[in-house]
């Protein structure tokens, strides 16, 4: 095909939607690049990255001149076609840009003009001089003789396992060492790190086995899998033979979970139940650690990844097998710039690749369950507790009529005193940090808010200081009330900080870890109060949602529930599905070994009639009941929804926006009920008032056909540069 007639389509990237027309450049001398190849593009006045998408016969006629590309950036495409037709759907899907979306599955160096990563290391080897003094150096430089000594065992070895072996400056000594002439540094490919499993694979109960077995015969075929697994179950234990026998027929896997504080306990878990080279991508990494990660799995040298939402879109050539670990979680879903689901991602990816995908949880998101009762996903029932464990029994405290000590009655005093007593564990849920939600004053009623929010500041003692969990706005701790002068000001209710504190005077001597947002900033620290826990002497863990989240501690035997009734009467029409949720997967926790475990659920509404539902341990009962409920009221899973969200520093000016998005809607969107504007249930938050229009269709092809038509109207609106504004596609939360 001639030069002249062909051109190359690229995602260039940019916040515009479609495809950007280029010529080759001018001087090529090879064969046109593959699609997926990085390209460097003239686009206004500066230069961009691209990808290129599809080479094409060039159109008879153009209504402008097509300009050629500047540079192809790669020697080969570093996204494959089935990776490519993901993104594609999901710029479709989400109505998003795809030159962004594209840039999604490049770590951000590669979003420059940069070389991609030579995957080659430092490697060391010993050439000691003749004459060469070995005791002196000890004397004079024991780091270097431990370096010395090392590299004689070991035949010469990468700065990075020298590191990881040896204390000291290991950096250090080596380079001294080189200048010495006692060693010499070469580079060398980067071979695959296959870990070691310290222990022979647990043999898996009836249960897991035909779970196993139903996933290994659906090999090289798209089919959906749900492991629903009562909380120890043995889930991960099912993960970890399907990830052994994909990696053993020589093909890739991708586990996904739901947040960081997942990420180090269960690729531990990993290395020591599997052999392969694993590796982790998630937002704890820094840029270069990302791109090293991206581009071991890209070269196919890495065969299980690990990672967070972002991780499905990593360049895995070889994927056979995708796991979706805690499902229902909603951290799978992106909440900033293209927002979308990784679970519902990670389903079109295994579809589009013609592979099984496997969505774990003990509690089913409801469209899970939806699309089990039609067909569309299968079913593996995990029933039981793995080994000796029973299932912990539930039941609740009635506070109407008590006198709480520190938020906890006098029943779960008592039982957390006698658990640790008998040398146990025990985990009291409180989904609130900080130390008091509010700080008030009694003289004239004066309450602590921010100054950007619709919100209240939180005290946090630790740091002395009033904090908005929303904007992140702090203040130094008030003595005097603004309002009236008086010195009579106190903080009503308790976080975890607090609970903390007023554990520690009650319980004296006990061992007491925090888990929150506040104690684990810091690298490190959520692995080391982990640790703790792990160590099974006794002691109270205190956390919020995060000790929901996978932990297995086998000395934990009670877990208390401090306020349950704030997720049972939440406006939002999910908010009973994620109470039910949230408390059986806390509940979980507790009596995962042989000691018997119990959850004491404090409610000032024992009637509920979801917690009498849920305390015979039920989550199939609620799910149904909540599935017909849905079909009643028309809600997801039985429509589908869209929500246009906007913010501006003037009230008026958001409404004016949203008014005449919600009229061209009505005008443009056939079959689609458009409910508001209405005010977002915080209305101002760092000092921008939002709004919110809802579409919905009982079709999901009727919400989308004419989405784009509307959205050119939306973006032609008179005050659509005074304003931010987005689309949430599938929208999960109201905030």
């Amino acid at each position: 095909m001639p030069a002249a007639s062909i051109v190359y389509r690229v995602a260039v990237m940019a916040p515009l939607s479609g495809f950007f027309d280029y010529l080759p450049a001018a001087k090529l001398n090879k064969n046109h690049p593959a699609p997926g190849t990085r390209v460097l593009v003239p686009f206004g006045r500066s230069q961009r990255i691209g990808i290129l998408w599809q080479v094409d016969t060039a159109p008879a006629e153009t209504p402008y001149a097509l300009k050629p590309i500047t540079a192809i950036l790669d020697e080969a495409p570093l996204l494959d076609n089935s990776l490519l037709e993901l993104l594609g759907w999901c710029a479709r899907y989400y109505h998003h840009p795809l030159g962004e979306v594209a840039a999604l599955a490049l770590p951000t160096n590669l979003r420059q003009d940069r070389q991609l990563l030579e995957l080659r290391t430092a490697y060391w080897c010993l050439s000691v001089p003749a004459d060469a003094d070995l005791a002196k150096l000890e004397r004079a430089a024991p780091v270097q003789a431990k370096v010395v000594a090392w590299l004689q065992e070991q035949g010469g070895s990468s700065a990075a396992d020298a590191m990881q072996t040896l204390d000291g400056d290991v950096r250090g000594a080596l380079k001294r060492l080189e200048a010495k002439g006692w060693v010499k540094r070469e580079q060398r490919a980067v071979e695959p790190k296959l870990t070691v499993p310290v222990q022979p694979p647990l043999q898996l109960n009836s249960e897991q086995q035909a779970a196993f077995a139903a996933v290994v015969a659906a090999c090289d075929q798209f089919q959906p899998f749900v492991l629903q697994g009562v909380t120890g179950s043995g889930k991960t234990e099912v993960y970890l033979h399907l990830a052994q026998h994909w990696i053993d027929q020589g093909k890739q896997v991708l586990l996904l979970v739901p947040e960081i504080a997942l990420t180090p306990q269960l690729l531990q878990r990993l290395q020591q139940g599997i052999r392969a080279h694993i590796v982790a991508l998630h937002s704890g990494l820094n840029d270069g650690e990302r791109e090293r990660a991206w581009r071991e799995c890209q070269s196919g040298m890495a065969q299980l990844l690990i990672g967070t939402r972002s991780a499905v879109f990593a360049s895995l050539p070889a994927l056979g097998l995708i796991i979706v670990d805690e499902e229902h979680d909603l951290s799978y879903k992106q909440q900033e710039g293209l927002r979308y689901s990784a679970r519902d991602l990670a389903v079109m990816r295994a579809k589009l690749s013609a592979i099984p995908i496997v969505l774990g949880s003990a509690t089913p998101a409801l469209e899970t369950m939806l699309n089990l009762q039609q067909g569309r996903y299968q079913r593996l029932r995990l029933r039981s507790r793995a080994g000796a464990a029973q299932a912990p029994q539930l039941r609740t405290i009635d506070i109407r009529k008590q006198q709480l000590h520190s938020g906890l009655s006098a029943d779960l005093l008592t039982a957390v005193r006698a658990r640790l007593q008998a040398g146990e564990q025990v985990i009291l849920f409180l989904n609130r940090r900080g130390y008091a939600p509010q700080q008030t004053c009694h003289a004239c009623g004066w309450i602590a808010v921010c100054q950007h929010c619709d919100a209240r500041l939180t005290y946090h003692a630790a740091a002395h200081r009033l904090w908005c969990h929303h904007c992140g706005f702090q203040q130094g701790e008030t003595h005097v009330c603004p309002a009236c002068g008086s010195d009579a000001l106190t903080y009503l209710g308790q976080g975890t900080e607090r609970l903390e504190e007023n554990l520690g005077e009650l319980f004296a001597g006990a061992e007491i870890v925090r888990l929150d947002r506040d104690t684990t900033r810091r690298k490190g620290a959520l692995e080391a109060r982990l640790d703790i826990m792990r160590s099974g002497r006794p002691g109270i863990l205190i956390g919020t949602q995060m000790v929901a989240k996978g932990h297995d501690f086998p000395n934990v035997t009670l877990v208390g529930i401090l306020d349950i009734d704030q997720g049972l009467l939440h406006p939002d029409f999910r908010g009973a599905e994620r109470a039910a949720q949230l408390l059986l997967q806390v509940a979980g926790r507790a009596g995962r070994a042989s000691k018997p475990g119990q959850v004491l659920i404090q409610t000032r509404h024992p009637e509920h009639p979801l917690l009498e539902q849920l305390l015979k341990g039920d989550y199939d009962a609620f799910a149904e009941q909540a599935l017909a409920e849905r079909l009643e009221t028309g809600f997801p899973p039985y429509s589908f929804q869209v929500m246009l969200r906007a913010e501006s520093r003037q009230q008026s000016l958001t409404s004016a926006f949203l008014d005449e998005a919600a009229a061209q809607a009505r005008t443009l969107l056939p079959g689609v009920d458009v409910w508001g504007p209405v005010p977002a249930p915080m209305e101002r938050k760092a000092g921008h008032f939002r709004g919110h229009l809802l579409l919905q269709a009982p079709q999901r092809a009727q919400l989308h056909a004419h989405l784009d038509q509307w959205l050119a109207a939306v973006r032609a609106s008179t005050v659509v540069r005074k304003v931010r504004w987005h689309i949430d596609v599938d929208p999960l939360e109201a905030f």
